[in-house]
C-alpha cells in the first residue's frame, strides 16, 4: 500500500504547524516548522525546514534546513528588538503589535510547481521561484527565479537554464502537474525513461 495518501499529509515526528494547510499527497520532514501557508499536491520538505508566509506549489522538492520566507525585523525603528512587537511576553499590560504580524504575513513567498530546494537554501519573502527552478544548496534567493532557470550563491544569480527556451515553453504549455493522479501513474514509465525533449514528442 503507498505510504502517501490524498486524504491526509504525511507529517513526521516533532513538527510545528500553525495556520498551514496541504494538497494531496503530501510529506513533513520531521522537525519541520511550517506557519501562514499552503503546500501544493505532491510537494514535500525533508527535515527541518523552516516554511512562513509561502504559497508552494506542486511537485516542489524542497531539502533539509531550507528556509522559506524568513521573518524580518524593524529595521527602520529605534529597535529591532522583539520587547516592541512580541510585547504581551515582556509586559503585563501590552498587547503584541498585530499590525506588524499582519505585514509579515502579506509578504508572501511563492513556489512554483516542479520546483528542486537544495539543502540550506533560503528564499527571502516577496520572492517567486518560477516553474521548474532549481536553487543550488546553500544558496540565499533575494529575487525572483524564472522557470525551468539554475541559481546558486549569496545572493544567488543564474547559472544556466535547464531547458532551451523552446522546451521550457513547452513543458509550460504541457502542465503535467495538472494531471490527475492516473495519468500521472500511466504515464510513469516515460517520466522515468525519457529525456525531457522525448518526453513532450510524446505527451505534447
Amino acid at each position: 500500500m503507498a505510504r502517501l495518501t490524498a486524504d491526509t499529509p504525511f507529517i513526521h515526528p516533532d513538527c510545528d504547524i500553525n495556520d498551514t494547510t496541504f494538497g494531496r499527497y503530501t510529506e513533513i520532514g520531521c522537525g519541520t516548522r511550517m506557519a501562514h501557508s499552503h503546500m501544493g499536491d505532491y510537494s514535500y520538505c525533508d527535515r527541518f525546514a523552516d516554511i512562513a508566509n509561502a504559497e508552494i506549489g506542486m511537485f516542489a522538492n524542497i531539502a533539509s534546513y531550507v528556509r522559506i520566507g524568513a521573518t524580518d525585523h524593524p529595521m527602520d525603528k529605534a529597535s529591532q528588538h522583539h520587547f516592541h512587537y512580541r510585547s504581551a511576553d515582556y509586559f503585563d499590560d501590552a498587547g503584541h503589535d498585530n499590525d506588524w504580524f499582519a505585514h509579515r504575513k502579506s509578504r508572501r513567498a511563492v513556489i512554483g510547481h516542479d520546483t528542486w530546494i537544495g539543502h540550506g537554501a533560503q528564499i527571502r519573502p516577496e520572492v517567486t521561484l518560477g516553474h521548474g527552478c532549481v536553487v543550488a544548496g546553500g544558496a540565499i534567493v533575494t529575487k525572483d527565479v524564472p522557470p525551468y532557470m539554475i541559481v546558486a550563491g549569496i545572493p544567488a544569480v543564474p547559472l544556466r537554464a535547464r531547458f532551451t527556451d523552446d522546451i521550457a515553453d513547452r513543458m509550460m504549455a504541457l502542465a503535467w502537474w495538472d494531471w490527475p493522479h492516473d495519468r500521472l501513474r500511466a504515464a510513469l514509465d516515460d517520466f522515468r525513461g525519457l529525456k525531457a525533449e522525448a518526453f513532450l514528442e510524446q505527451y505534447a
